[in-house]
């Protein structure tokens, strides 16, 4: 495994890091005051797309992108870098056309859409001119486990109708929202297979029967482009609005995590760099008992740890890329758990560590520490809890650990019998 990037793709990251510093990070106070006012600041967004698209700096996410669908083919390898340049800034992946959760609705669109499909709901995400959102999560169920999922979708004639509850839905608040990918359950007969029971279904945002209940915050925070609780009251959408086969919904949603997981945990990364520097600029700065916060051991091992741990992440989301590339998403089942799980923790770790050179500050809209704080304890339950995620990494080492079962004995060599007493010298 060599992670060193190609010549081209250092040029790509210096053109992203440009833009990022050029025009995304001036327009971060712009972005704020719109979205504290609770307004999606769009008047700052859509101008920055423009910019990014006429720069190539488009749909950069794709392994798939086709040569006439708009934006540059990369592979996940080449794409994690800019994912965490990106990530600094948290709105800014939609710059780029690069923002969950459109990132993973378009790979599955692209996997497994139809050409009418495509053009209705693929070509204007790709364009930029539309969002969307994928419900899964339910209230009443350990929805981590889509076996678990309860929304159904019944079939009447040449609909389907849609019954259900569900919540943490990212996007559902954005002005382009207008799409739903809901995963719900399509055949509910007792001895249908566990896997094979669930349907992935395209609803319109405004169709009839589709309620808004609230948008809920995270920790006290609201997101202006909404984590919201949606209700499906006998919501009715043609057949043709299925997307793949009946029953295929698990599988589909599956395929969908891995990318998005790599993407999610080098944002996180760029997000710990910035902790970093933040805290570290921070224990320069700010004297305490006549010393700077640099001075004190324990500052220092705070900023080594964070140092070495972030490095780590790193080598090991590239590692669960490079598998993806090389080997199928798959295959890499296991590596994407361990990313998952490892990020999120690494995130709250360190911005822990930040809010506490930063003191009081750190607790404030002063620093963007808090909001990352926050973000990094959601990520442990976003895409599933860290349970589930080491229950995943288990599954694997133990049925590595049966398949040599009985190996491990050669490294144990019993002590041979004594034929006469030691003695000394």
């Amino acid at each position: 495994m060599d992670f060193s990037h190609s010549a081209a793709n250092l040029a790509l990251q210096g053109r992203v890091r440009d833009m990022m510093e050029r025009l995304v990070l001036p327009s971060n106070r712009d972005w704020h005051r719109w979205a504290d006012a609770g307004e999606y600041p769009l008047d700052v967004i859509e101008p920055l797309k423009a910019c990014a698209k006429a720069e190539g700096l488009w749909n950069l996410f794709l392994p798939g992108l086709k040569p006439d669908e708009p934006g540059t083919r990369l592979s996940n390898t080449e794409y994690a870098p800019l994912a965490e340049i990106m990530g600094r800034v948290p709105w800014a992946s939609e710059v780029f056309n690069c923002s969950a959760p459109d990132t993973g609705n378009i790979e599955l669109l692209h996997l497994y859409a139809t050409p009418a499909q495509r053009e209705r709901w693929l070509r204007p995400l790709l364009e930029g001119t539309m969002r969307s959102c994928y419900a899964m999560s339910e209230p009443d169920v350990a929805s981590s486990d889509p076996t678990n999922l309860e929304t159904s979708i019944v079939r009447d004639g040449d609909e389907f109708v849609i019954n259900g509850r569900k919540w943490f839905i990212t996007g559902a608040l954005h002005p382009l929202c207008e799409l739903v990918v809901l995963m719900g359950v399509s055949d509910g007969s007792p001895d249908a297979p566990r896997h094979r029971r669930h349907s992935l279904v395209l609803v319109p945002l405004k169709t009839p029967g589709l309620e808004i209940v609230r948008n809920i915050p995270i920790l006290q925070h609201h997101s202006v482009e909404g984590h919201v609780e949606l209700v499906f009251r006998n919501v009715r959408v043609p057949a043709s609005a299925l997307l793949g086969e009946p029953g295929e919904g698990f599988a589909m949603a599956q395929a969908r995590l891995g990318p998005g997981r790599v993407h999610h945990c080098m944002r996180t990364i760029g997000q710990c760099e910035l902790a970093l520097e933040l805290m570290a600029e921070r224990a320069l700065e700010r004297q305490s008992f006549g010393r700077k916060l640099a001075d004190y051991a324990n500052v220092q091992d705070w900023i080594a740890e964070s140092r070495v741990e972030i490095d780590q992440a790193r080598l090991l989301v590239m590692r669960a890329a490079w598998r993806m590339d090389t080997e199928g998403n798959a295959a890499a089942r296991t590596d994407v758990a361990a990313i998952k799980l490892v990020a999120a923790r690494l995130q709250t770790r360190v911005l822990d560590r930040a809010m506490q050179v930063f003191g009081a500050m750190g607790l404030s809209p002063d620093t963007p520490l808090a909001f990352l704080y926050t973000w990094g304890r959601a990520m442990r339950f976003l895409d599933g809890p860290d349970e589930v995620h080491l229950r995943t990494v288990a599954r694997t080492e133990l049925e590595a650990a049966r398949k040599r079962r009985g190996a491990g004995t050669a490294h144990f060599v019993p002590p041979a019998p004594l034929e006469a007493p030691l003695t000394r010298g």
